[in-house]
């Protein structure tokens, strides 16, 4: 038994508060300007308090005002983000089961090998490989589409040695009784693996949902129309605006709205997210 000493109850405490404070100050400063008018956030020292234009700043970036770089909309941005990472998640969960299953339970030819050349794409940095995909996305005329996206993203080394390492653990007697039942090997992964996977692929649906909203680099790469611009590269777009002055009001609610998705997935697969990183029943 872990004896229960006060101070260093109140130590741990005060320094999750400190933590939790460092981490949530500038979304509440972010929060804070999203109620005002710009020339109040401009000003010094900047409110510590909500104002009164919450309402109006937030309709305005949800409906659009043709001032801030770009005529199109929070709504149609965040569609876009959100149709990305959804099919990003997907894609790359489904691609990962698929592939661990192949090197797991199937025999071919330099089948090590092809997981080790899996796994070693981890070590090439997307800046490295960026530039030649790009081309090859260009000359499929996929430039401004939902295919280039998100094709050039969907695979996963990671999650494919994650279901790997599972599929690993899955007592081979289990394989005999699906085999001794006439179970065909998309019936055992359908029917078996599947369902048993489900923690670890409810931890990576959170992690691949928020990678895939994220993404900045591929998208301001891939898009140059104002109607497939994802909310990340939206609200650069809103900084860009030369010497016009930044409407941060808008910015900051802008940029409030896009945390909304993520937050949610997390907080409503939070006890899923968590068995599948750290359950080990079988």
């Amino acid at each position: 038994m872990v004896d229960r000493n006060p101070w260093l109850t109140f130590i741990s405490h005060a320094v999750l508060i400190l933590g939790v404070a460092i981490v949530a100050f500038p979304l509440y400063l972010a929060f804070i300007a999203s109620t005002h008018t710009a020339d109040v956030i401009v000003q010094s020292p900047m409110p510590l308090l909500p104002g009164a234009h919450m309402w109006e700043n937030y309709k305005e970036a949800l409906l659009g005002s043709g001032k801030l770089g770009s005529n199109t909309n929070v709504v149609q941005m965040m569609w876009v983000s959100f149709c990305v990472a959804m099919i990003i998640t997907v894609g790359k969960i489904a691609i990962s089961l698929l592939s661990a299953f192949a090197i797991v339970y199937f025999r071919f030819p330099f089948k090590m090998l092809c997981f080790w050349a899996i796994f070693l794409t981890l070590m090439l940095p997307v800046e490295v490989r960026i530039l030649p995909t790009y081309k090859v996305v260009a000359e499929l005329g996929m430039l401004n589409s939902y295919a280039g996206l998100t094709l050039p993203l969907i695979a996963s080394a990671t999650a494919t040695f994650l279901f790997r390492q599972f599929f690993l653990s899955v007592p081979d007697e289990l394989v005999e009784a699906a085999r001794i039942d006439g179970a065909s090997a998309m019936r055992f992964f359908k029917d078996i693996l599947v369902p048993l996977s489900k923690t670890s692929i409810a931890a990576l649906f959170v992690i691949q949902f928020i990678y895939g909203w994220n993404q900045y680099l591929w998208p301001l790469l891939m898009t140059t129309s104002e109607d497939m611009y994802p909310v990340v590269i939206g609200i650069k777009r809103m900084l860009a605006g030369g010497e016009a002055s930044v409407d941060w009001n808008i910015v900051m609610a802008t940029a409030i709205l896009a945390m909304l998705p993520p937050t949610a997935v997390v907080m409503l697969m939070q006890k899923w997210f968590v068995k599948g990183l750290v359950d080990t029943e079988k």
